[in-house]
């Protein structure tokens, strides 16, 4: 029977203080969990391509705190590869250079690898980050998703299987026509996950580094979650505090996307959606686009989400898993029946149908959506929209439209210098620059 691995220092940590979002501080190299040689390399990198560096700089760079890196330093000065530029009246202010043995290395070690950038965390202290934060996720309650559907006008029926869904964290599968809102309902979802986490700037994986922090997806705090969030004097500086991300993928999505990402530029790998998504939501878009077949690409992630698990791999052929702690969104404009076979259909926890919504729901959005286009709303008008251009043409009831119409009807108005309202004629125009082929 093999023997466990006691728990490192900074997992440790870790478990100590199960509430706070982000990590503390390490004191020393090995409570960061680090090899010393993997920093010492970085810090001789940052210096031969900066040149001589202030101490305080040098932990912006790395994001790596004082005690840490002074203890490395003091290793260098002592090895000859760094010494003491100038030294002011303060411990910190120290500036350090390579010497030229130093620079010799540091030219090999970016030869060999080019990352220069902010230090990684270890795989095993990711994953005991991710997996807290999953534990200690917030529960859904229904008048929270009320709240943030309040004008969304869905069905009563839909809103209770989305609030369930995302109450239980089972994968959903919206379907319905093109322009039914899907989309956008999905990105809303979003918005119901509650609480702020910690994503690593990059992870080390053996000898390579994984960038797993994009500004694109992992968004600031709003500064209502900052007030919220525990206070924590001294963290640790290779951790971000985030949002939950939300991370959408379309038709544009191939194989080779869900894998690591080699980057020669910045000599390090790009984390696939699916680590980014962690402890958020991912939502692939309309499925049955992509250059992935529907079943097998839903079968990838829900077999991952079911595992919490997500298998990766180096250029080299090392296979390692990372955490796959995420809710997942499918949307589609096909019928799941057409798109996938009943074994991919039960991986899926909630099928949810959304379609074209009601008169008396189609009605008020457009009172809303004039409301928020600064068009004035007539009764008439609605009427003529309903009963003449939706019932003489056939087109459903779709949530798609009323924006666009109150939209068009506002930029007729502003073209002519008249005041935007709802009126038969004006419902005419938007209505013919929106359908090829429509007629007043």
């Amino acid at each position: 029977m093999l023997a466990l691995e006691p728990p490192s220092p900074y997992t440790q940590l870790l478990d100590a203080e199960p509430e706070a979002v982000l990590p503390p501080q390490p004191k020393s190299v090995r409570d960061c969990g680090l090899p010393q040689q993997l920093i010492v390399e970085l810090i001789a990198k940052v210096l031969y391509l900066g040149g001589k560096s202030h101490l305080p700089v040098l932990t912006t760079k790395l994001h790596l705190s004082i005690n840490v890196l002074r203890e490395v330093l003091d290793f260098m000065v002592a090895e000859q590869v760094v010494e003491v530029a100038w030294r002011g009246e303060s411990d910190i202010d120290v500036q350090y250079q390579l010497t030229s043995a130093g620079k010799q290395r540091a030219n090999a070690w970016l030869e060999r690898c080019p990352y220069a950038g902010p230090a990684p965390v270890t795989l095993e202290a990711y994953r005991a980050v991710v997996d807290r934060q999953a534990a200690h996720a917030p529960s859904l309650c229904a008048d929270e998703l009320a709240a943030e559907f309040a004008d969304d006008f869905l069905a009563p029926a839909v809103q209770r299987m989305l609030g369930a869904a995302m109450y239980a964290g089972r994968s959903m599968l919206l379907y319905g026509p093109s322009g039914s809102g899907k989309s956008v309902l999905a990105r809303r979802l979003g918005a119901l996950l509650q609480g702020l986490v910690a994503v690593p700037h990059a992870l080390v994986v053996g000898k390579d580094i994984v960038q797993v922090y994009d500004a694109a997806m992992h968004r600031a705090p709003l500064p209502r979650q900052v007030r919220q969030a525990p206070e924590r004097r001294s963290s640790d500086p290779r951790w971000v505090l985030c949002q939950r991300p939300v991370v959408v993928l379309d038709a544009s999505l191939d194989a080779e996307m869900l894998d690591l990402q080699p980057d020669a530029a910045s000599g390090c790998y790009r984390a696939p959606p699916q680590l980014k998504a962690n402890n958020g939501l991912l939502i692939v878009d309309d499925l049955g686009g992509q250059r992935i077949p529907a079943a097998e690409l839903l079968n990838r992630f829900a077999q991952a989400q079911e595992m919490e698990r997500s298998a990766l791999s180096l250029a080299g052929g090392y296979h390692f898993q990372v955490p796959c702690r995420l809710r997942l969104v499918f949307a589609t404009s096909v019928s799941p029946s057409l798109l996938l076979d009943d074994t991919a259909l039960r991986r899926v926890g909630y099928k949810i149908p959304v379609g074209a919504l009601s008169a008396a729901n189609y009605r008020t959005l457009v009172r809303h959506q004039c409301l928020s286009a600064g068009v004035a709303y007539e009764e008439t008008g609605m009427t003529y929209l309903l009963d003449e251009l939706h019932a003489g043409s056939g087109l459903a009831l779709l949530a798609c439209y009323p924006g666009e119409i109150a939209g068009r009807v506002a930029d007729f108005a502003g073209f002519m210098g008249e005041p935007a309202r709802l009126s038969v004629a004006a419902l005419d125009q938007a209505w013919i620059s929106m359908f090829a082929g429509a007629s007043s």
